[in-house]
């Protein structure tokens, strides 16, 4: 037996490649599927199945390419309706892989299609359970993502969810290993534990949902307080459920090198100019009317919140990055990249073409200039729980997310001068770049963001 998580920081998405007697399987792959390719490759195994526990929401799987490459067939559980070929199992179906064997657990609540697949060495013995949405470390799936067309409130599926827990994984040996879909930082549940995998005994007696009283109890623990989903999740959805353009089409298109003349005369009022630069190189020069989305964060999640995926897209990137940069995009969906500039900034620049910059300012600059600027306005655009915890008397809260939303900046005027800060510098300058983009540009941002404020502000206390 041979187990390998690959897991993606970015995406806080678990991959899983298993394998016996030179017999493979893949679970929930991103997609971009060389990872897997070369792995079982390496290994010398043949991909045989390829599992999919739902039909994922915050990234767009890579199924049908890996199932083109391999001829696997994808097999989903009970209830999935797609536009492709699948094998459709039952609840408690066996599928075996070498000497281990899979048995399918219909686990509805997060999706109604959501499914575990409980891995049985070759004694027999339960051994692990890939547990994708319907259980994490520490959390639970969200409840929220009911589909289109669906009657069935947030309430119900949470009632599902904690049918399908207790009474399929909470009989599981404490033994049996826990490896979910995602980990620490995904949107997919309220707030998913440090670690990427658990055991049944340990989330019996540390996840809050697994320990509620009652189906009530649980029901109103699993949806209090929970955050709208991000917007693109739907859209994710239904790219997983009907199909979609080959990754390579995608990129062979996005990889089109325009030279600075080009790329101008490709920009029209639709087109979205996303520099994928580091935030600190974007502020000292860009293309005007760029958006800045660093691949240094967590780039494809915030591309997927803020862009528009009807929209032509043309690319800034450093040299050597423009690949990364159209793969990490079409995993969250993007697919009309027509493509990027050749030889990156510099190379417009050099042409003598119109360039744009943002004013970075240390934090102690910011704290001597508003007791004496009366224009000044203090932009924070945390999430509003990172506002409540604590903020610059009289910020103006501007969570990144509504500034999709021309009328959330409806409050601004033109004459103010605007200091831009989020929690560490990286979110501010997607801020002040969208900003930019509305017409507004007596602009600040403010580096270091929250941390750098509150130290220095805890200086002066000392002082």
């Amino acid at each position: 037996m041979y187990i390998q998580q690959l897991y993606t920081s970015c995406l806080s998405e678990a991959a899983y490649y298993v394998e016996s007697n030179g017999e493979a399987a893949v679970i929930d792959p991103l997609r971009d599927i060389d990872a897997y390719l070369q792995l079982a490759a390496t290994r010398k195994a043949t991909i045989k199945y390829i599992f999919e526990t739902h039909f994922h929401a915050d990234f767009v799987s890579g199924h049908l390419d890996l199932a083109k490459v391999t001829g696997a067939p994808i097999i989903y559980g009970p209830n999935a309706q797609t536009k492709f070929p699948i094998r459709k199992t039952t609840d408690g179906e066996t599928i075996p892989l070498g000497e281990l064997t899979f048995m399918v657990m219909h686990t509805p609540g997060h999706t109604m299609e959501s499914t575990c697949y409980l891995l049985k060495d070759s004694a027999g013995k339960d051994h692990c359970v890939f547990t994708g949405d319907t259980l994490f470390v520490g959390d639970v799936g969200r409840p929220d993502l009911a589909q289109k067309g669906a009657d069935l409130t947030m309430q119900d599926l949470a009632g599902m969810l904690y049918e399908s827990i207790h009474r399929k994984l909470m009989p599981l040996a404490n033994d049996v290993i826990v490896y979910p879909a995602h980990g620490p930082g995904s949107s997919c549940g309220k707030n998913l534990g440090p670690n990427t995998f658990s055991t049944i005994g340990d989330e019996k007696a540390t996840n809050y949902a697994m320990k509620a009283q009652s189906k009530a109890d649980f029901i109103q623990q699993v949806t209090d307080g929970i955050a709208a989903p991000p917007p693109y999740f739907p859209i994710n959805a239904q790219i997983n459920k009907e199909g979609y353009d080959p990754l390579e089409a995608v990129v062979k298109k996005g990889m089109q090198a325009l030279s600075s003349t080009a790329f101008k005369d490709s920009i029209t009022d639709q087109t979205i100019l996303l520099d994928t630069r580091p935030a600190t190189v974007f502020t000292k020069g860009f293309v005007p009317g760029s958006i800045s989305i660093g691949l240094e964060g967590r780039f494809a999640e915030f591309a997927g919140a803020l862009l528009p995926f009807d929209a032509p897209m043309l690319l800034i990137t450093e040299p050597g990055k423009e690949e990364e940069s159209i793969v990490r995009l079409a995993r969250v969906g993007f697919h009309r990249i027509e493509g990027h500039l050749q030889g990156g900034f510099a190379a417009w620049a050099d042409a003598g073409e119109t360039v744009d910059l943002i004013i970075d300012v240390e934090p102690d600059e910011l704290l001597m200039d508003l007791p004496h600027d009366p224009n000044l306005v203090v932009v924070d655009v945390r999430k509003e729980s990172e506002f409540e915890a604590g903020h610059l008397d009289d910020a103006v809260n501007l969570p990144l997310h509504t500034l999709t939303d021309p009328g959330s900046m409806a409050h601004l005027e033109d004459h103010q001068n605007l200091y831009i800060h989020c929690a560490g510098g990286y979110r501010s300058v997607i801020a002040a770049s969208m900003l930019k983009r509305q017409g507004f540009h007596q602009l600040r941002n403010v580096l270091g963001g929250w941390k750098a404020i509150r130290e220095v502000e805890e200086m002066k206390g000392e002082g």
